[in-house]
This record gives structure tokens, C-alpha cells and sequence, in this order.
């Protein structure tokens, strides 16, 4: 008997998914509800939420330290889990999935930026203290992610900083790069339903690029033209050591916001 119980105690560990732990989920561990990934430093907190008021359920980040959590960045807006069944794995080849209970899949992050990469490379989601949520295999002959986060010898494949919600974090880009990608925040419905709502602040890539802000197709704000240091209809806006609005150095049409 004794033998017997050996051999399940055995198999048990062998067939038990590893539980999440730190910043990191790997490709055998699953992020169920209740269960949340946080950043090396603390800063951040990746995990499943509901709004006031609401059942749904979100994927989504936050900042850990705040008690009333100020929630800036949501995966499935637009498509809630309606129960707590709800969990993230990374499926191949490098591609985090949102399912329910019934394997539907709720949310995913788009396909890896390689179409040669190997099945069997090594896939991490990993939260930075950035609040970024990146997507990577370990491949050191291929383009880094340069950052204080210990990812060097990671290729980079996703990132939410590309996808951005309602919240402009350091280090997030807004505009129109190379690929046509266009970054912009997007408010939520409303206080208790993050789904995509009307106002939109963005960069508009016609003529001088300069930020504006709309309520579905009417423009209701605008910045005035970026010249160089900041937008003309903004005179108060100065550099100063905490906050930094920046023009990227390309051919794109993009701006970063940066805190010192």
C-alpha cells in the first residue's frame, strides 16, 4: 500500500502545473482567476478584476500600491468573462490566450512578429516594472529588448505598451509607426465597463503631427502643431525634470511621454 501511495504522491508532482510565482508566467503554467502576476519592484500587478458595480470579469493591470486600484491597461474590454473561469496560458508559438471554462478563447495577443519561430524555443509573458506585459522567446541571436528588466536574452514578440487602453504610462508611444500600427488611448464606457467608449486621444498624422481629442468622429480638442519642443496650443507646456513629451527621431508620426 505504502508503495501505492508513493507512486500517486510521484506523479502527482509530475503532472502538476508549477504554480505562479514573481513577474514570470512560462509556457506549462496557466494564470488563473484569483491568482496574479507582479512586477520585479512591485510596481505593477497583472491578474483578473471586476469594475464597481459589474460581474464581468477583465484581464487586466494595475498598480499594486494603490488601494483603490487605478487599473491601467485591460485585455478583453471589449469581451468580458462572465464568470471567474476565466484563465491566460501561452499557447504556440509564443501567443498568450485568454479562455473560459468552455475553452472558448476570449482574448489573444497577435502572432509572433518571426513566422520562423521554433516550436521549441522558450516563451515567457513577463510584467516589467514599466507596466508593460511582453510577450518573448529565448533566442539571443535575435533582436533584443534593451531595459533595466533582465530581458536581454529574450526576442521580443508582443508588448501591450502597442495596445494601449485608456492610460498614457511612461515609456508608451502614441502616433503611427512604419507598419501602419496606430497607438492612441481610447476611454472606457464608463466607471463600471472598460469597453471601448467615445473619446479618443491620439496623434492625428495629417499635415504638422498634433495631438487631438475626439468624441466619436468630432474633434472637440486640438494641441496645435508639435515644433520642436512642444505643441503651439499648449504655451504652459515646458520641459522640467519630472514629466518629458518627446517626438521620435523617425520618419513615423509618433510621440513618447516619459517621467524622470
Amino acid at each position: 500500500m505504502s508503495h501505492v501511495i508513493a507512486l500517486i504522491t510521484v506523479l502527482s508532482f509530475l503532472f502538476l502545473k508549477p504554480a505562479i510565482s514573481g513577474d514570470t508566467l512560462f509556457s506549462n503554467q496557466t494564470l488563473r482567476d484569483g491568482k496574479t502576476i507582479v512586477s520585479a519592484k512591485e510596481t505593477f500587478e497583472l491578474g483578473f478584476f471586476s469594475p464597481p458595480n459589474s460581474t464581468n470579469r477583465y484581464l487586466g493591470i494595475w498598480y499594486k500600491k494603490i488601494s483603490d486600484r487605478l487599473v491601467v491597461w485591460v485585455a478583453n474590454r471589449d469581451n468580458p468573462v462572465t464568470d471567474s473561469s476565466g484563465f491566460l496560458r501561452i499557447a504556440d508559438p509564443g501567443v498568450l490566450v485568454l479562455t473560459d471554462q468552455s475553452a472558448k478563447v476570449i482574448w489573444s495577443s497577435s502572432k509572433s512578429t518571426n513566422p520562423e519561430t521554433p516550436r521549441t524555443a522558450i516563451a515567457i509573458a513577463k510584467l516589467l516594472d514599466s507596466g508593460n506585459l511582453v510577450m518573448m522567446i529565448e533566442n539571443p541571436n535575435s533582436d533584443y529588448i534593451q531595459n533595466n528588466d533582465n530581458t536581454d536574452q529574450f526576442q521580443f514578440l508582443w508588448q501591450s505598451f502597442d495596445y494601449p487602453t485608456d492610460t498614457l504610462l511612461p515609456g508608451m508611444k502614441l502616433g503611427v509607426d512604419s507598419s501602419k500600427m496606430t497607438r492612441k488611448l481610447t476611454s472606457w464606457r464608463n466607471p463600471g465597463d472598460p469597453s471601448t467608449g467615445a473619446y479618443s486621444f491620439r496623434v492625428d498624422p495629417n499635415g504638422f503631427p498634433e495631438i487631438i481629442l475626439t468624441n466619436g468622429l468630432t474633434t472637440i480638442y486640438r494641441s496645435g502643431p508639435w515644433n520642436g519642443l512642444g505643441f503651439s496650443g499648449v504655451p504652459e507646456m515646458k520641459p522640467n525634470n519630472i514629466f518629458n513629451f518627446t517626438s521620435l527621431p523617425t520618419k513615423t508620426k509618433r510621440f513618447t511621454r516619459s517621467l524622470y
